[in-house]
This record gives structure tokens, sequence and C-alpha cells, in this order.
């Protein structure tokens, strides 16, 4: 995988709609299609996808504590939000895109900072508009529950075939 620098490196539009969801995310972890910087701030990148899941590995850094020291909230919204949000890609056909009208994070669990955790997101529906995913953030070793999600994603058909 390689991360994109500049807008450049990102895919355009029609790319993007060339491909099913899922082959567009296969690419990405392929290393065909650039992954976005925030996986790079974020510490974080694709470890598998498959139609209806995805899963992603990451560590947190110092640079991602809040004031208290701890790993910050964002940080496991983030993780939450592209493991469901990529989940629902994975089902989106040809022609469509996605994007996040909501999500939930529960916070059970501190994460320390530098343990490896997994963010699997799995679908619950795929409808023509919306997708609904859930997700959770374990130990990558231990496979202790750290954060639970939920989310709901738009479905957006831009070319018909």
């Amino acid at each position: 995988m390689f991360t994109a620098t500049s807008p450049d490196d990102m895919p355009d539009l029609e790319t993007t709609l060339s491909m099913s969801g899922l082959d567009f995310m296969l690419a990405m972890q392929d290393g065909k299609i650039a992954r976005p910087p925030i996986w790079a701030l974020i510490n974080y990148s694709i470890a598998e996808i498959e139609a209806g899941k995805a899963v992603f590995r990451g560590t947190p850094k110092f640079e991602h504590t809040n004031p208290a020291g701890g790993v910050h909230g964002g940080w496991y919204g983030t993780l939450l939000d592209t493991c469901m949000s990529c989940a629902v890609m994975t089902v989106t056909p040809k022609g469509s895109v996605y994007t996040t009208l909501e999500y939930k994070v529960n916070m059970v669990a501190a994460i320390p900072v530098g343990q490896e955790i997994s963010a699997t997101g799995t679908i619950d529906h795929a409808g023509r508009s919306t997708g609904v995913a859930r997700g959770e953030i374990r130990d990558a070793a231990t496979g202790k529950l750290y954060a639970t999600g939920s989310t709901t994603c738009l479905i957006m058909k831009l070319r018909g075939d």
C-alpha cells in the first residue's frame, strides 16, 4: 500500500465509479490505488477485505493521546468509522459511492499507547440507498474488547450500467 501525499495521488471519480466498492478496496489493499493520508496520520492500514467485512490494524502513538495521556476518543472513532464504512463500501455496486451519515462509538476499555489493535467492520444491511454496519476494536494479540460502534451510510448510484 502507498499513501497519497497530494490530491493528485488520490483516485478520481471516474476511477472510483469504474469498479465495485469491493474491487476498489482490494485495489487499495494491493497498492494499485493510494490509501488516504489520514490512514498514515492515524497509523492504521487494511489487514483484510472481503464482501461485507473490512479489517484494519493500527497502533496508537503518543501523538494520538489526549491531555490526560490516554488514547484520544477521536482515534477510536476514526478507526471505527473507517472499518464500518469500508464494510459498507465492499457491497456498493459499480457506479456507486457512499458516505457516512452517522456513527456511534462505545468505548469500553482504554487502549494502551503502542498496543496493536484490530478494528473490524461487518455489514448488517445494504439496500439501494443505505448501508448499516457494526464494528469492534479489539486487542490484536488477546482479543480484548476496547470499543464497539455502529454506522449508517448513504449509498449513492451516480452511474448506471
